[in-house]
């Protein structure tokens, strides 16, 4: 007679609506991902910073209370190697300040990527100074800059 067949398997729909579910569950996901990342080079700027302003006390101590006119005298005797951005690989921010050859201060800072950070809001946020001779001109340190000083 009439024999009855039994499908098996998804319609089309089901399988759409499935596709449509997986596809914003992953946007969700790569987003928080984007933040994390974001965040995570952020705190490796603030590492960084830290282990070169290390670098410069060591520097300063054996040359008479002193800065150099560049982070490039600090590898390898102070620092194994001048760190620089996660992004790019770019030089952080580094003046040195003081008169003629003296250099007795510095300003140092890199540049966030997130400007919601609470480091912004503990930094130096320094206005430039006079560069002293050899260095490079001063920054302002306004957000989303973070600077330190000595």
């Amino acid at each position: 007679m009439y024999s009855s067949k039994t499908t098996r398997g998804f319609t089309l729909i089901e399988l759409l609506v499935v596709i449509a579910i997986i596809g914003i569950l992953s946007s969700v996901v790569l987003a928080s991902l984007n933040t994390a990342r974001l965040k995570s080079r952020d705190s490796r700027r603030i590492s960084d910073i830290k282990q070169l302003q290390l670098a410069l006390a060591l520097y300063s101590d054996s040359n008479g209370g002193g800065y150099p006119t560049t982070l490039a005298p600090l590898a390898p005797t102070y620092i194994a190697v001048v760190p620089t951005d996660p992004v790019g690989g770019a030089a952080y921010r580094y003046a040195a300040n003081g008169t003629g050859a003296s250099c007795t201060s510095y300003h140092l800072g890199a540049t966030f990527e997130e400007t919601t950070n609470q480091a912004l809001s503990s930094d130096a946020d320094a206005a430039s100074a006079g560069a002293c001779t050899g260095s490079a001109t001063d920054f302002a340190g306004t957000d989303p800059i973070y600077d330190v000083k000595p």
